[in-house]
């Protein structure tokens, strides 16, 4: 079966060249249609050498048709798992949507190399196309809420095939102030970091809150409850706390009781971005409940890390790991570190210990949550 499509190919390579040098438009597009026909009917049998001869005879083409048919093309092969993969990608990057648009949204030949070089350099429509890919990764996600419009937000936040990562979940909750759309969406996605839940809550209107529980509810008391708290800074709501958070904290629990606990792992864990981690490690010498430690981690401005790390008698060098990581987490303009360094080295323990205390005593007057 295999000569027989590479006779027959072979036979249309001569066919193009005359095509190309002498042809009409209208023959070139006859041409590019059998091209097409042919390579259809026999591509789960084709070779890949077979298969990279009509990426050769595709590519030819593309450069002398107009751009409906090249967009013909594009849906054509769009949904074929052995399309001839530069192909695909010279119709993904192609200026025109309608040529571009089948292939970002369907084509599985496109890695994620490609796709991310797209969704950097190419425009609103092109990232809208691939935000409605079957599957997404974090990396593509990445700049999709980077660089994309509302309506590419909204669609990448609603494909349930879209992963994120922290700092694209972060950009999100950033970007959700105001749009309680958005912000809907993202607080019911199962994967958002439990800190940056509890920072979407706080911020979360009346509409909001109402909409996640209507969509949970036997989650309303809970969801209810975190807000609350998260108001009052005593951030600790049970519907948000995942697996992986607890694992993170057995291991911070583990560290301190073995006297593994200091600084040095504080700043490792913060160089690694691992916030749960660090959290739980700076409550813990601190001498403070998680709940506490998060909800001074999580504020706006530096201050709240600084007041815990005073006093727990840590160095500059590791407030600055940890104020890095909130910086690379949160996606917002880098904090000035030498403002930061001067303030913290004017503070003075006595001054973080009565801050402490106020924290404290603030958790402790919250009202208990409902039954």
């Amino acid at each position: 079966m295999s000569s027989k499509p590479a006779s027959t190919s072979e036979n249309l390579l001569d066919e193009l060249q005359a095509t190309l040098a002498h042809g009409t438009v209208a023959r070139r597009v006859e041409t590019l249609r059998r091209v097409t026909d042919l390579f259809i009917n026999g591509a789960v049998d084709f070779s890949d050498d077979q298969i990279g001869l009509f990426d050769d005879v595709f590519q030819c083409l593309l450069h002398h048709i107009e751009k409906s048919a090249r967009a013909l093309l594009s849906n054509r092969l769009a949904s074929l798992d052995r399309a001839p993969p530069l192909t695909v990608r010279a119709l993904a990057f192609d200026d025109l949507i309608e040529v571009a648009a089948p292939v970002l949204s369907q084509s599985e030949r496109l890695d994620d190399e490609a796709l991310i070089e797209t969704a950097r350099n190419k425009s609103q429509a092109h990232l809208l196309a691939i935000s409605t890919r079957r599957v997404l990764s974090g990396a593509v996600t990445d700049v999709l809420v980077l660089r994309g419009n509302d309506e590419v937000i909204h669609s990448t936040i609603n494909n349930p095939g879209a992963e994120f990562s922290e700092r694209g979940f972060s950009r999100l909750v950033n970007r959700a102030e105001g749009d309680d759309t958005l912000a809907t969406c993202i607080g019911l996605r199962p994967t958002l970091p439990r800190h940056l839940y509890l920072k979407l809550l706080a911020k979360a209107s009346a509409t909001v809150r109402a909409q996640l529980e209507a969509a949970n509810p036997p989650l309303a008391v809970e969801v209810s409850t975190a807000v609350r708290e998260a108001t009052r800074r005593a951030r600790s709501a049970p519907s948000a706390i995942t697996q992986q958070t607890a694992i993170a904290h057995a291991l911070v629990k583990s560290l301190y009781e073995d006297g593994r606990l200091d600084e040095h792992q504080v700043t490792a864990f913060a160089e690694a971005g691992k916030f749960d981690e660090a959290n739980a490690a700076i409550a813990a010498l601190a001498n403070v409940s998680v709940s506490i430690a998060e909800s001074m981690m999580v504020e706006t401005r530096a201050e709240g890390v600084m007041i815990l790390a005073k006093v727990s008698g840590m160095p500059w060098s590791t407030v600055k790991a940890i104020i890095k990581m909130r910086d690379d987490l949160s996606g917002k303009e880098r904090s000035d570190l030498e403002t930061c360094q001067a303030t913290y080295e004017r503070l003075r323990p006595s001054t973080a210990q009565q801050v402490l205390r106020f924290h404290r005593m603030q958790q402790t007057t919250a009202p208990a949550p409902a039954a």
